[in-house]
C-alpha cells in the first residue's frame, strides 16, 4: 500500500490565556445528550486508532530514499509494519518516495493512557458558512520540519464562523476529499499540543452550510510521534482566545514524552 504523508498544524504563542463563552445553538437537553453519546463513540474508536498496529503512536521511522532508491514493497516483519509514501517537492518540483516502519510494541503504544479530552460542551458546536474559491486556490502552510519554508495546499473555499459576537475567516484544506482545519487557540503549549490541533470539518450543505465542532478537535499526528511532519495553523487560523474543547495534550505514563 502507499501511503500520502499528510504535513499540517503550527506553533502558536503561549501567551496569557483567556478564555470565552461561546454562541453555540441552543438545543434540547435530550438532543445533547444523543451529541454526547455519540461524542463518546468517537473519542473510543479514535483512541483504539491511535493505538493500532499502524496508527500514529506505531510510527518509529519515517525515511526518504536517494534518487536513484526504489521503495521495497510493503512488508511486515517481527511485528513491524513497512509502507511506502510519496509526497510532492515543493523546491524541485519531483516526487520523492520514502518508507515509514511502524511497530506495533513501540515504547509510544505501551505508554500511552489517554488524549484526555475535555468534557463535551455542545456551545462549542459552532455553525458555519462555507464560500467558494476558485478551482486553483491555495494557501500557504508551514510544516513543522520544513526549516521554515511553505507548501501551498489546495483550499476549495474559506469557513466564516462567528464565536462570542466575532466573526473569523478560516482556510481549512482539502485532504484527500475531507475539509481539514489547522488551527491554533491559547491553550496551545498549556494544556493542548504546542502546534496546533487538527478538525475535520464537514463538507457544506447546498447552502453552504456546515459546522465546525470543537469537541472532535484532536492532535495531531506529531504529538504521538516525532516522525511525522505536520501543518502549522496559519495566521487567520489562531483564535485570540482559548477553545477548551477537544483533545488535550496526550497523556503517558511513567514520564515518557514524544520527542
Amino acid at each position: 500500500m502507499t501511503r500520502l504523508e499528510t504535513d499540517t498544524p503550527g506553533g502558536c504563542g503561549a501567551s496569557r490565556q483567556f478564555s470565552i463563552k461561546p454562541t453555540g445553538k441552543l438545543v434540547m437537553s435530550s438532543q445533547t445528550d444523543a451529541a454526547r453519546n455519540e461524542w463518546t463513540a468517537w473519542h473510543r474508536a479514535r483512541e483504539e486508532a491511535l493505538t493500532a498496529p499502524s496508527g500514529n503512536l506505531a510510527l518509529v521511522e519515517t525515511r526518504w530514499l536517494a534518487d536513484d532508491e526504489e521503495p521495497a514493497p510493503e512488508q511486515e516483519r517481527d511485528g513491524v509494519l513497512t509502507t511506502v509514501i510519496r509526497r510532492f517537492d515543493p523546491l524541485t518540483g519531483e516526487t520523492r518516495n520514502g518508507i515509514r516502519r511502524w511497530n506495533s510494541r513501540s515504547d509510544a503504544v505501551a505508554h500511552f493512557v489517554s488524549t484526555d479530552p475535555y468534557p463535551y460542551d455542545p456551545a462549542w458546536v459552532l455553525p458555519a458558512s462555507f464560500v467558494p474559491a476558485g478551482p486553483e486556490h491555495h494557501v500557504a502552510f508551514a510544516h513543522r520540519r520544513d526549516n521554515g519554508g511553505t507548501r501551498d495546499l489546495p483550499v476549495p473555499g474559506h469557513i466564516e464562523v462567528t464565536v462570542a459576537g466575532t466573526a473569523f475567516t478560516v482556510h481549512a484544506f482539502d485532504d484527500e476529499g475531507s475539509l481539514l482545519l489547522v488551527f491554533g487557540d491559547r491553550t496551545n503549549g498549556r494544556q493542548t499540543y504546542g502546534g496546533g490541533r487538527f478538525l475535520t470539518v464537514p463538507w457544506p450543505s447546498d447552502s453552504g452550510h456546515t459546522v465546525l465542532d470543537f469537541n472532535r478537535a484532536r492532535t495531531p499526528p506529531c504529538g504521538f510521534s516525532a516522525h511525522f511532519n505536520c501543518p502549522l495553523p496559519p495566521p487567520e487560523n489562531r483564535f485570540p482566545f482559548a477553545i477548551e474543547a477537544g483533545e488535550r495534550v496526550p497523556v503517558f505514563r511513567d514520564g515518557f514524552t514524544v520527542e
